[in-house]
C-alpha cells in the first residue's frame, strides 16, 4: 500500500520562527538534513500588529503583497532581499524585522521555471512550479473579457487556489476550495475578508480547474486587464490535503483525518460572514492544545486561545469558537505535512 509519496515534507513546505534585530537578517532552517531554497515566504509578526507579507521568487524579491490587505503589490529595497539555499534574507522593514519582534514564516518549495504544461488562451509571464509536491506560483496577464485560461503546472486539478490582482489597489485576494460547497467552481472566497462564500461566475466561469488550466471568469479580481498572481496546490498523499468537515460546536471537536500530522492548519467556516480565518502551525507554541492562531485577514499577532490538537494524523478542534467548529456548518481546511502518519518504509511518524 502507498502510504505517501514524499517521506520528508520538509523538503517542499516550512514553518520557521525568528526574532526580529532591526538591521540585515539572515534566516537559514534548522533542518540542516533538507536544504530548501524557499520559492515562496508568507511571514508574520507574531508579537505587533504588522501586515503579513507575501513574496515568491515568480515576481521578484522585495516585491510583497498584504494578505490581509486590498493594496496592490509594492517594492522595498528593506524588505525580503534574497531566497537563499537554505532560508531568506529580510531587511529593515519592520514588518519583517522589528528589533526584539518575534515572527513567523511559512514557507514553500516551487522551483522550477521550465516546461510547464498546458496552453491556456492568457498570457502566463512568469512561474514557479514542483510537479512533485504539487504547489506552484502564476503570475498572468487578464485579458479583461468574460473568461480565459492558464496553466498551473500540477498536472492533476488543483484543490485550493488564493491569489490577488498585483496592479489594483482596492481589488480583494480570491480563493478557490474544491470542498467549498457542492459545485465549488461557482463559488468563491476572499481571503483578507471574513465574508462567506458567495455565489458568482466572475471568478471561475462556473468551470472547475482541470488537470492542466484554471478558468477564470470576467471578475476584475481574477481577469481585469492587469497582472495577477495565483498560488495554485493539488492534494498530494501524506503532503498536503484540502478538505472539508461540519463543525459540532462542541469542546470535543470533530476529527479530521489528513493522513500526516500537520505542519500548517489554514480554516475558515464558509457559512459565517463574520469569523476570521484561521492559521495554525505546529511551532507556536508547539504542544497540544496550545497551537497559537494567526487570522490572515487581520494585522492581529499571535492569539492564544486553546483552538485545536494537531494530531499524528489529522487535526481536533477542541473549543466551541464558530471560526473553526460552529455547530452545522461547513469549514474548509487547508494543510500541509510535518510528517507523514506512516512514511513508503511503512513507518508510523511520532505523536508530538
Amino acid at each position: 500500500m502507498a502510504y505517501t509519496t514524499i517521506d520528508d515534507p520538509s523538503a517542499y513546505f516550512k514553518c520557521h520562527l525568528y526574532t526580529g534585530t532591526g538591521s540585515t537578517n539572515a534566516q537559514t532552517f534548522a533542518d540542516t538534513d533538507t536544504n530548501m531554497q524557499p520559492d515562496m515566504v508568507w511571514i508574520k509578526s507574531r508579537s505587533d500588529e504588522f501586515s503579513h507579507m507575501l513574496y515568491d521568487a515568480a515576481r521578484g524579491v522585495q516585491k510583497h503583497l498584504k494578505p490581509d490587505s486590498t493594496a496592490a503589490e509594492a517594492t522595498d529595497a528593506n524588505s525580503l532581499t534574497t531566497f537563499g539555499s537554505d532560508g531568506f534574507t529580510v531587511g529593515t522593514n519592520t514588518d519583517l524585522n522589528n528589533s526584539s519582534d518575534t515572527y513567523v514564516a511559512w514557507c514553500w518549495k516551487m522551483g522550477t521555471t521550465s516546461g510547464i504544461s498546458g496552453t491556456g488562451n492568457l498570457t502566463v509571464n512568469a512561474y514557479s512550479f514542483n510537479s512533485t509536491a504539487k504547489q506552484s506560483v502564476i503570475v498572468y496577464t487578464g485579458n479583461g473579457g468574460s473568461s480565459g485560461t492558464y496553466t498551473h503546472g500540477l498536472g492533476s486539478a488543483p484543490g485550493f487556489i488564493f491569489g490577488k490582482n498585483r496592479d489594483e489597489a482596492g481589488d480583494n485576494w480570491f480563493a478557490y476550495h474544491h470542498k467549498n460547497t457542492s459545485a465549488p467552481e461557482t463559488d468563491y472566497l476572499a481571503i483578507n475578508t471574513t465574508s462567506a462564500t458567495a455565489d458568482s461566475a466572475d471568478y471561475w466561469n462556473d468551470v472547475a480547474p482541470t488537470s492542466t488550466l484554471v478558468t477564470v471568469g470576467g471578475g476584475g479580481e481574477v481577469n481585469r486587464a492587469e497582472q495577477q498572481v495565483a498560488y495554485c496546490f493539488a492534494e498530494v498523499q501524506g503532503y498536503s490535503k484540502f478538505g472539508s468537515y461540519i463543525g459540532n460546536g462542541n469542546a470535543d471537536g470533530t476529527f479530521v483525518y489528513t493522513g500526516f500530522r500537520p505542519a500548517m492548519v489554514f480554516v475558515k467556516n464558509t457559512a459565517n460572514a463574520s469569523t476570521n480565518w484561521y492559521l495554525y502551525d505546529d511551532q507556536r507554541l508547539g504542544y497540544n492544545v496550545d497551537n497559537n492562531a494567526i487570522y490572515p485577514n487581520t494585522t492581529a499577532g499571535d492569539q492564544t486561545d486553546d483552538d485545536i490538537d494537531i494530531l499524528s494524523n489529522g487535526f481536533k478542534p477542541r473549543n466551541t469558537d464558530a471560526g473553526h467548529n460552529e455547530s452545522g456548518n461547513t469549514i474548509i481546511y487547508a494543510a500541509w505535512a510535518k510528517a507523514p502518519f506512516v512514511n513508503s518504509n511503512g513507518v508510523p511518524c511520532n505523536a508530538r
